[in-house]
């Protein structure tokens, strides 16, 4: 199973929306370099599909990626499926392993709020690296070892 990267998102704050940087560095048990969320614990990256940005689009809320908060923004995997434990390739060098699907929406959330509800908790992922390198926008991800 292959899809795409179509953001690489980072924010210097907790809290608050992502930009889209076009690249960065994942570094091994830490995340992406300058992110608000890296560190030495099991959320180190984020992910989101944007078919599931486009369910949120489909309710009417102008929404991009990093609006989610997610580091990166992939097509063509339905990640919400994979289970803990999967392993991927994102790049040509960087592995990613799935430790978390979905999460409690924080207080104040902006999306919950203006809509009633939010796709992060439910089809957001969260992994940690286990193979540092840079990722592109544009980069393949593939799943390579399904649990």
């Amino acid at each position: 199973m292959q899809g795409k990267i179509l953001a690489v998102c980072r924010s210097e704050e907790k809290g608050v929306k992502k930009n889209d940087i076009g690249e960065g560095f994942f570094k091994k048990d830490h995340g992406l370099a300058g992110d608000a969320h890296s560190g030495s614990w099991h959320r180190q990256v984020s992910l989101l599909g944007i078919e599931s940005i486009n369910k949120m689009r489909a309710k009417g809320v102008d929404v991009n990626p990093g609006d989610f908060a997610e580091n990166l923004t992939v097509e063509g995997i339905d990640l919400f499926h994979l289970p803990v434990g999967t392993r991927l390739r994102v790049g040509e060098r960087v592995l990613l392993e799935v430790t978390q699907i979905g999460k409690e929406c924080h207080q104040g959330c902006a999306i919950r709020v203006q809509v009633g509800d939010c796709v992060m908790p439910r089809e957001g992922i969260f992994a940690r690296v286990l193979e540092e390198g840079w990722v592109r926008t544009g980069d393949t991800i593939e799943v390579i070892q399904n649990v």
